[in-house]
């Protein structure tokens, strides 16, 4: 039996663990078509200073990807973040201000005025939405917690973890849980309240790796019994006699099972001449752009005491948010030394993501500057551009998914499994892999 796995990001990565832990006989490959393993889990070294080229770590409220890490025999490996990175900023109305952690702060934060917390408040009191349609997740906010709050937290969350805006996101497929929390206790407050005494548990903390996220990437590629075929995508699928071909550079592999791991743009590709509607409902999932500015310095007199900050459309900023890494996780810099990574892009202004690694500097040191008064020049720069960087999940994203799910599962043996479907964070992608390995073995 043998199984291809086209990508190894996380999501391929993890899917091939599952499996090979399971069915421990069967011949695995894992093609990729970077030089390196990992997609956007990749830490870049530069005179001491730990660059995350994406994501920084994973939250502990989800067991998923603690469950990865303790199957692959990492535990040694986990990262606690900080106690600093509880404290977050929101850059609005022309200054920085604490994120509110509890009712007390938030009455009197000045990120809201009296008005908009009074809304806020009447949240128990407005009914909840009677049909299940697709919305927006600005339209989701404005019926439950008011314009203000929406305008200001909302956007600002969605800028941090998607890139993306109120009016572009949709609710349902973006947030799930808080569709949940209204439809099956009728408000968001009544919601968590119940959940919370059901659960009666702590809040998550953010992990991260000994070393960077790349540290757990490589620790995977050493521990899978599979041929790694790296810096050797697959260009193309067919159907032969029941199996699949891989048309890969001048080569060609058969194997029994695919697994497509891949950005939905690269599926879009490979099954472009094997299933062209398949294919273009691939196609139509849009990617986000965003890039990457870090910067480090060896001696920088901001405390940087916290987690960073994430600025609103409304302030106007050129970045999305400043995330202070040497303060998360103490390893990321060398003792003494401090660093930071800025977001620019995202669908707020995309045309900023494809900049001029130059201009992209130079956009991240005026963000700087205007959001926390920082004019020190850095010692260290790194700029990691990424065209097509997140998973834009548009109202109709959850249709667009169904629709492929049903036109993949006209082909037995192949399985769509990456961050484009159902969730974006770490956690949502080892536990996708995770069904999708159960699936295919289920299947073998």
């Amino acid at each position: 039996m043998k199984i291809a796995i086209i990508g190894g990001g996380i999501s391929g990565l993890s899917t091939a663990l599952y499996i090979k832990q399971a069915r421990p006989e069967v011949e695995l490959h894992i093609f990729e078509s970077k030089p390196n393993l990992g997609g956007t889990m990749a830490t870049r070294d530069i005179d001491g200073f730990r660059f995350e080229i994406g994501s920084n770590g994973f939250l502990s409220n989800k067991p998923d990807t603690l469950d990865l890490v303790h199957a692959a025999g990492a535990d040694d490996l986990l990262l606690r973040s900080s106690d600093d990175s509880r404290i977050r900023f929101i850059f609005h109305d022309g200054e920085l201000q604490r994120l509110p952690e509890s009712p007390p702060l938030f009455l009197k934060s000045r990120l809201l005025t009296v008005g908009g917390k009074l809304r806020v408040a009447m949240e128990p009191f407005i009914r909840a939405k009677r049909d299940d349609a697709d919305e927006t997740l600005q339209s989701f906010g404005y019926r439950r917690v008011g314009r203000q709050f929406t305008d200001v937290f909302l956007d600002a969350m969605s800028a941090g973890i998607y890139g993306n805006t109120p009016p572009m996101l949709s609710v349902n497929a973006a947030f799930p849980m808080v569709v949940a929390l209204e439809r099956e206790y009728g408000g968001l407050f009544k919601g968590m309240l119940k959940k919370k005494k059901k659960e009666a548990g702590p809040g998550g903390v953010l992990m991260s790796f000994k070393g960077g996220v790349g540290s757990f990437v490589e620790h995977l590629r050493n521990i899978i019994d599979a041929e790694f075929h790296i810096g050797n995508g697959v260009d193309r699928i067919e159907s032969v006699n029941g199996r699949y071909r891989l048309r890969h550079g001048n080569a060609a592999l058969d194997v029994d099972r695919v697994v497509l791991s891949t950005p939905a743009y690269a599926a879009a590709d490979i099954t472009a001449d094997f299933d062209t509607a398949l294919s273009a409902e691939l196609a139509g999932i849009d990617y986000t752009p965003i890039s990457v500015v870090g910067f480090g310095w060896n001696d920088l007199p901001h405390p940087l005491h916290g987690f960073g900050l994430l600025t609103t459309g409304a302030s106007r900023q050129e970045v999305l948010g400043v995330l202070w890494d040497s303060s998360v996780f103490d390893d990321r810099a060398p003792d003494g030394r401090k660093m930071v990574r800025i977001m620019i892009g995202g669908q707020r202004q995309p045309e900023l993501a494809l900049q001029s690694d130059e201009d992209l500097i130079s956009t991240g040191l005026r963000g700087l500057k205007s959001t926390m008064g920082i004019d020190t020049p850095p010692d260290v720069r790194f700029v990691q551009r990424w065209e097509r960087g997140i998973p834009n999940y548009r109202v109709g994203h959850m249709a667009r998914v169904a629709r492929i799910r049903a036109l993949a599962a006209q082909h037995p043996g192949l399985y769509l499994n990456s961050n484009a479907y159902d969730g974006i964070g770490i956690n949502d992608c080892v536990r996708n892999s995770r069904l999708a390995a159960e699936r295919l073995v289920a299947e073998l």
